[in-house]
């Protein structure tokens, strides 16, 4: 079974973990869109936050950051979107353990 790009960046992501809420940025739904150049293997990132405010902002777009620079040999951008997250952006029984679902 071949891999594509886009899945190997976003299996990878889910290693960044929200440390408020212990579940990773993909399960939570806080990756939005992958753009991939596959001529010179690059990717555009965009994410959210779970609150405008998160105190951990930085850290969780820095681990994104080094973690998508792993995958990927050419230049790794990420713009934080300003689209409001909530819980319905969750993947399917990522939020089970809040009781959400």
């Amino acid at each position: 079974m071949v891999v594509s790009k886009e899945e190997k960046l976003l299996e990878s992501l889910r290693s960044v973990v929200d440390p408020e809420i212990g579940l990773n940025v993909v399960e939570l739904g806080l990756i939005r869109k992958l753009d991939i150049n596959e001529e010179d293997d690059s990717a555009s990132i965009t994410m959210i936050l779970t609150t405008p405010f998160c105190p951990y902002a930085p850290q969780l777009i820095g681990q994104v950051r080094a973690v998508a620079d792993q995958v990927m040999s050419g230049s790794v951008s990420i713009e934080v979107g300003t689209e409001l997250w909530d819980p319905s952006m969750m993947e399917e029984g990522a939020g089970g353990d809040w009781g959400l679902f």
